[in-house]
Protein backbone atom coordinates (compact mmCIF):
# COMPACT_ATOMS: atom_id res chain seq x y z
CA UNK A 1 0.00 0.00 0.00
CA UNK A 2 1.48 3.36 -0.96
CA UNK A 3 1.25 6.57 1.09
CA UNK A 4 -1.87 7.74 -0.76
CA UNK A 5 -3.69 4.50 0.10
CA UNK A 6 -2.68 4.31 3.75
CA UNK A 7 -5.80 4.54 5.90
CA UNK A 8 -6.23 7.43 8.25
CA UNK A 9 -5.78 6.65 11.92
CA UNK A 10 -9.51 7.05 12.51
CA UNK A 11 -10.42 3.48 13.24
CA UNK A 12 -10.51 -0.12 12.31
CA UNK A 13 -13.32 -2.03 10.62
CA UNK A 14 -13.39 -5.80 11.06
CA UNK A 15 -15.09 -8.30 8.78
CA UNK A 16 -15.16 -11.85 10.12
CA UNK A 17 -15.48 -14.42 7.35
CA UNK A 18 -16.36 -18.00 8.28
CA UNK A 19 -18.20 -18.80 5.02
CA UNK A 20 -16.28 -19.83 1.96
CA UNK A 21 -17.01 -22.04 -0.99
CA UNK A 22 -19.83 -23.56 1.08
CA UNK A 23 -21.65 -20.21 0.70
CA UNK A 24 -19.88 -18.11 -1.93
CA UNK A 25 -22.55 -15.39 -1.90
CA UNK A 26 -21.70 -14.61 1.73
CA UNK A 27 -17.98 -14.64 0.98
CA UNK A 28 -18.49 -12.20 -1.91
CA UNK A 29 -20.62 -9.97 0.32
CA UNK A 30 -17.95 -9.94 3.04
CA UNK A 31 -15.33 -8.83 0.55
CA UNK A 32 -17.63 -6.19 -0.93
CA UNK A 33 -18.48 -4.66 2.46
CA UNK A 34 -14.81 -4.70 3.47
CA UNK A 35 -13.93 -2.84 0.28
CA UNK A 36 -16.66 -0.27 0.97
CA UNK A 37 -15.42 0.27 4.55
CA UNK A 38 -11.89 0.82 3.29
CA UNK A 39 -12.63 2.88 0.18
CA UNK A 40 -15.62 4.95 1.26
CA UNK A 41 -14.79 5.48 4.93
CA UNK A 42 -10.99 5.35 4.75
CA UNK A 43 -10.82 2.92 7.67
CA UNK A 44 -8.15 0.33 8.20
CA UNK A 45 -10.15 -2.73 7.21
CA UNK A 46 -9.34 -6.36 7.98
CA UNK A 47 -11.07 -9.47 6.68
CA UNK A 48 -10.25 -12.13 9.26
CA UNK A 49 -10.94 -15.64 7.96
CA UNK A 50 -11.80 -18.63 10.11
CA UNK A 51 -13.11 -22.09 9.24
CA UNK A 52 -14.35 -22.25 5.61
CA UNK A 53 -13.59 -18.57 5.08
CA UNK A 54 -9.89 -19.45 4.91
CA UNK A 55 -10.47 -21.42 1.69
CA UNK A 56 -11.23 -18.15 -0.12
CA UNK A 57 -7.67 -16.94 0.49
CA UNK A 58 -5.94 -20.11 -0.69
CA UNK A 59 -4.41 -19.82 -4.16
CA UNK A 60 -6.99 -21.06 -6.67
CA UNK A 61 -9.77 -21.11 -4.07
CA UNK A 62 -11.80 -18.26 -5.53
CA UNK A 63 -11.68 -19.93 -8.94
CA UNK A 64 -13.58 -22.93 -7.51
CA UNK A 65 -16.69 -20.79 -7.12
CA UNK A 66 -19.65 -22.22 -9.07
CA UNK A 67 -20.66 -20.26 -12.19
CA UNK A 68 -22.69 -17.11 -11.58
CA UNK A 69 -25.39 -15.36 -13.57
CA UNK A 70 -23.82 -13.10 -16.21
CA UNK A 71 -22.94 -9.67 -14.88
CA UNK A 72 -22.53 -10.68 -11.24
CA UNK A 73 -19.07 -10.06 -9.76
CA UNK A 74 -17.11 -13.20 -8.99
CA UNK A 75 -15.27 -13.97 -5.78
CA UNK A 76 -12.01 -13.49 -7.67
CA UNK A 77 -13.16 -10.00 -8.73
CA UNK A 78 -14.23 -9.13 -5.17
CA UNK A 79 -10.84 -10.26 -3.86
CA UNK A 80 -9.03 -8.11 -6.43
CA UNK A 81 -11.17 -5.09 -5.49
CA UNK A 82 -10.47 -5.61 -1.77
CA UNK A 83 -6.73 -5.90 -2.32
CA UNK A 84 -6.67 -2.88 -4.62
CA UNK A 85 -8.50 -0.83 -1.98
CA UNK A 86 -5.97 -1.84 0.68
CA UNK A 87 -8.08 -4.29 2.68
CA UNK A 88 -5.94 -6.56 4.86
CA UNK A 89 -6.62 -10.29 4.48
CA UNK A 90 -5.80 -12.54 7.43
CA UNK A 91 -6.28 -16.23 8.15
CA UNK A 92 -6.56 -17.59 11.68
CA UNK A 93 -3.48 -19.64 12.55
CA UNK A 94 -5.52 -22.38 14.24
CA UNK A 95 -7.75 -22.66 11.17
CA UNK A 96 -4.68 -22.80 8.94
CA UNK A 97 -3.16 -25.59 11.02
CA UNK A 98 -6.40 -27.58 11.06
CA UNK A 99 -6.81 -27.22 7.29
CA UNK A 100 -3.13 -27.78 6.47
CA UNK A 101 -2.78 -24.28 4.98
CA UNK A 102 0.70 -22.77 4.91
CA UNK A 103 1.62 -19.13 4.31
CA UNK A 104 2.88 -19.99 0.81
CA UNK A 105 -0.54 -21.53 -0.02
CA UNK A 106 -2.22 -18.13 0.36
CA UNK A 107 -2.86 -15.57 -2.37
CA UNK A 108 -0.45 -12.61 -2.47
CA UNK A 109 -1.49 -10.06 0.15
CA UNK A 110 -2.97 -12.58 2.58
CA UNK A 111 -1.22 -13.76 5.72
CA UNK A 112 -1.66 -16.07 8.68
CA UNK A 113 -2.02 -14.42 12.08
CA UNK A 114 -2.44 -15.76 15.60
CA UNK A 115 -5.89 -16.56 16.93
CA UNK A 116 -5.59 -13.85 19.59
CA UNK A 117 -5.33 -11.31 16.75
CA UNK A 118 -9.08 -11.66 16.21
CA UNK A 119 -9.73 -10.69 19.83
CA UNK A 120 -7.38 -7.71 19.55
CA UNK A 121 -8.99 -6.58 16.31
CA UNK A 122 -12.51 -6.90 17.69
CA UNK A 123 -11.61 -4.85 20.77
CA UNK A 124 -10.11 -2.10 18.61
CA UNK A 125 -12.77 -2.05 15.89
CA UNK A 126 -15.20 0.83 15.52
CA UNK A 127 -17.50 -1.56 13.66
CA UNK A 128 -17.72 -5.12 12.44
CA UNK A 129 -19.68 -7.55 10.29
CA UNK A 130 -19.73 -11.35 10.31
CA UNK A 131 -20.38 -13.60 7.33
Amino acid sequence: MDKEQEPKDEGLYLVLLSSGLDNPALARSALMFATVARAAYDLRTVVYCVQNGADVLVKGGAEKEPPLKPGLPTMKQRLAEALEAGVELQVCEVTAINKGIREEDLIPGARITGAATLIDLSMDAVGSLSF
